[in-house]
């Protein structure tokens, strides 16, 4: 099958890149090369037989004249949650690239009646009631409190695609979340096939880690070469906790997306991710970084910072129900591969920095 990805030169685009390859399938991709270090991932894609464009997603007429193919993954986004608000990023420049890149693809898969996969983010849920979860500390780790009334749509496995979705989200949950209902309406309103994969937080190794995204490359790299590292918020404790997923786990649902006939229109969005069975406190992943490097200080700041939530593992029960999909990476091999790769590569935090 030809496959074309968006951002295919990032961590989660050439990691998917290399496994559709693998797999048999004819892979093209593009990549504009915005995100410090993604241009070190040209070559060895090219090597592998891969087809790489240089594009911007936010120029209609560039998207316009990419070659024919017969799915979209749209693994293209600036996907930080302080995107446009962190006085380094442009609000516009977010919508344009997040947003107005996706309906760029979507005019190319009406016109090509091609699929569309997009790569979505636990961040379209709403952090009122996340940011006020009630919660307590179990070996480090923020768990919801089991004797408190939880949210509709969460539970102890994690949010459901039932949970709240409405703002404040963040300017980058709602940039994906807009995406998420347009990829749905044009694929109803046209003809072709479109699925929306809310992911947990994606990791392993070869990622660009930064303290605002990427965070499990960044800790682990941040601690081997003994850079500063703080916790943030929520008393200085590092007891806030997320889940973790390797992007290569995705393979399997994609192929079978990519062969799927159409199906119910509810069925067409869900949950992927590690679960509970993945979730790691960033006192837990110090825990493992002093086991695996030595010690090393992190300072305790009780700083809180805008769109912080204590708690959030994505339940992906219908995802297994669906597709028969089920993570297969553990954490610790994850956690391993990003050591490996850091070790190997000394200068990566100053690579995948911004500019």
């Amino acid at each position: 099958m030809r496959i074309l990805i968006t951002g295919i030169c990032g961590f989660v685009g050439s990691t998917l890149a290399k496994s559709l390859v693998a797999a048999g399938h004819q892979v093209t991709g593009f990549d504009s090369y915005i995100r410090p270090g993604s241009e070190t991932n040209r070559e060895p894609l090219v090597r592998l037989g891969v087809k790489v464009i240089t594009a911007d997603l936010r120029d209609a007429a560039e998207m316009a004249a990419l070659p024919a193919a017969d799915f979209v993954i749209d693994a293209a986004a600036n996907a930080s949650v302080l995107a446009g608000v962190d006085g380094k990023t442009s609000s516009k420049e977010l919508v344009d690239h997040n947003l107005l890149g996706t309906v760029h693809m979507l005019e190319y898969c009406k016109a090509h009646q091609a699929g569309f996969i997009l790569l979505s983010t636990s961040r379209v849920y709403s952090i009122a009631p996340l940011a006020a979860l009630p919660v307590e500390v179990a070996r480090h780790a923020f768990r919801p409190d089991p004797a408190a009334k939880l949210p509709a749509g969460l539970t102890a496995a994690g949010l459901d695609e039932t949970f709240a979705t409405t703002a404040p989200i963040s300017l980058y949950g709602a940039t994906k979340l807009a995406s998420e209902a347009l990829a749905l309406e044009y694929g109803e309103a046209f003809g072709f096939p479109v699925f929306v994969n809310r992911c947990g937080v994606l990791a392993g190794a070869g990622q660009f880690g930064r303290a605002d995204q990427g965070i499990f490359a960044y800790w682990i790299n941040a601690w081997l070469r003994k850079r500063p590292l703080k916790y943030l918020g929520f008393g200085g404790h590092g007891h806030q906790v997320r889940d973790c997923l390797h992007p290569r786990d995705l393979l399997p649902a994609l192929e079978k997306q990519l062969a799927a006939p159409k199906l119910p229109f509810g069925d067409r969005l869900a949950n992927f991710s590690g679960g509970a069975a993945s979730a790691l406190s960033l006192r837990q992943l110090s825990d493992w970084c002093e086991q695996r490097f030595g010690p090393h200080e992190v300072v305790r700041d009780g700083t809180a910072r805008p769109f912080d939530i204590p708690w959030i593992v994505l339940d992906s029960a219908k995802a297994a129900r669906i597709w028969r999909w089920q993570p297969v990476t553990p954490t610790a091999t994850v956690l391993e591969e990003i050591a490996r790769h850091a070790e190997q590569h000394p200068d990566w935090l100053q690579l995948s920095a911004p500019a």
